[in-house]
């Protein structure tokens, strides 16, 4: 979705809630080629255990007592943000330690004890708490804290009593990477989570939403991670920022000249040029040396194996989604026939008042019970079934009144010879006689009338039946 060019970057995006969106190189990154040959991220920096490959930024691996961060060169230049992170974290065991932390902080590149950073920042903190500190078996937990600097970070209580929202989310040991997006725009923080059990967009569900928070401007954009007893690879695949607006005024104009674009398109030739050229003077060099153009990646059994597991359960995982809805939209249904029956039973009238003085009594719910759903369920199918044979009647006996009127309609000639020299020959008509103009004869309308009355009555009657035996289950 925002893997363009950085000409292209430029573009502003207008959403549905008249938001204006841009997406923000420079405040982020994502695959391939993260990293350069040095182990750099471009506009990044990080230190610690932290490990960046071509696909991925290893904040921590999976080691006891490590800790790592990186974090944004460039202080923020605008007010409302959006950044989406794909992240796994992963590990043997049952349990993990300790987390991962997204930062919007005022300060950088500080290690400290509140997962690898600093305490006592001054900003956002993001985290995704995969360790359970105070026994109360509500780990992994995601949860967010706004700190002005003064307020030390609650590890025993994992934050309870500090954090401006928060949800349980199991992000460990996904088969998909687990997507969070989290938004800041007029002073409201909204985080969403995608479980990373399917790869499909549209399953963000909403953690948390706090109003009234007030965010420091020009920040910085940090992650980092630490383990403990306990280690689990903490691996972010992608960090996308876009910065946010009210109105199109409001989203800085960072278009590059013409001038300077074709300098950047020139330096990019060139680059290219001397990559082939250094790849020519070693496979020259090294005729028989492996090289990685040439082989060709093949997944071994058991990771297609574990592929078609995992896209089965994506696909069982629909499904049951989509049952779980059809379900809910039926049991509506009944729920308001069955009140409509109730209603109708009792006559429509409403419970007295209590009288003064007296406590106000809820009335007793009269609970659904499975018998009736299905006395129900049996009554609007003795109506369908019922319905479909009076069509099929009333179509069959249209149907032979056409062709009545048509045999009716059809002239019938004789030829009769009568007497004379020449011997003439005289056509004489004869038809059915019309009907009498005194009204004796049965007309299609009037037989298509009785048919309808006839059907009126019929499903009086069954909807009248269905009633009565509605109002006689309630007295068991």
């Amino acid at each position: 979705m925002f893997f363009i060019s950085i000409v292209i970057c430029t573009v502003f995006s207008v959403q549905a809630q008249g938001v204006y969106k841009r997406f923000e190189y420079k405040y982020g990154f994502k695959p391939p080629y993260l990293a350069q040959k040095d182990g750099t991220v471009p506009f990044w920096e990080h230190k610690g255990n932290t490990i960046a490959s071509p696909d991925n930024v290893r904040v921590t691996p999976s080691l006891k007592s490590q800790k790592g961060m990186i974090w944004n060169k460039n202080q923020v230049t605008f007010k409302w943000w959006e950044v989406e992170m794909w992240f796994r974290i992963t590990g043997r065991g049952r349990i993990g330690a300790d987390g991962l932390a997204m930062w919007y902080t005022t300060e950088r590149m500080e290690e400290g004890p509140v997962f690898g950073s600093r305490d006592k920042w001054h900003g956002l903190g993001v985290f995704f708490d995969s360790f359970d500190n105070d026994n109360k078996r509500n780990n992994p937990y995601v949860s967010a804290m706004v700190n002005d600097g003064t307020i030390t970070y609650d590890h025993e209580k994992d934050g309870q009593g500090q954090i401006v929202g928060g949800c349980l989310r199991d992000f460990r040991n996904k088969p998909h990477p687990v997507r969070v997006r989290v938004t800041y725009l007029n002073n409201v923080l909204t985080l969403e989570m995608h479980n990373g059990i399917t790869n499909s967009d549209k399953d963000f569900e909403l953690c948390f939403r706090a109003e009234n928070v007030v965010l420091p401007e020009n920040g910085y954009f940090g992650l980092s991670a630490a383990t403990g007893g306990l280690a689990d690879d903490h691996d972010v695949i992608k960090f996308l920022t876009s910065s946010l607006a009210t109105s199109p005024q409001d989203i800085k104009d960072e278009r590059i000249s013409e001038q300077e674009r074709q300098r950047l398109k020139k330096e990019f030739e060139e680059y290219q040029q001397k990559t082939e050229q250094a790849k020519a003077d070693y496979r020259r060099e090294h005729p028989d040396a492996k090289h990685d153009d040439e082989d060709e990646e093949y997944d071994s059994e058991a990771t297609r194996e574990l592929r078609q597991i995992f896209d089965g359960q994506s696909q069982i995982y629909e499904t049951v989604r989509e049952l779980h809805r059809k379900m809910d939209e039926i049991v509506g249904r009944q729920e308001r026939t069955l009140s409509l029956l109730s209603q109708q039973s009792g006559g429509g009238q409403a419970p007295p008042p209590p009288a003064p003085g007296q406590p106000h009594l809820p009335a007793p719910a009269d609970t659904i019970r499975r018998h009736e759903v299905d006395a129900v369920l049996n009554n609007q199918r003795e109506i369908v079934q019922a319905s479909r044979e009076i069509k099929s009647f009333v179509g069959e006996i249209n149907q032979r009144t056409h062709t009545i009127l048509e045999h009716q309609q059809r002239p019938v000639g004789s030829v009769q010879q009568t007497g004379g020299a020449g011997g003439r020959l005289q056509n004489v008509p004869q038809g059915v006689p019309s009907c009498p103009q005194t009204g004796g004869c049965l007309t299609l309308a009037v037989f298509l009338g009785v048919c309808a009355l006839q059907m009126v009555i019929i499903l009086g009657f069954l909807s009248y039946r269905d009633n009565k035996q509605a109002a006689a289950k309630k007295f068991y």
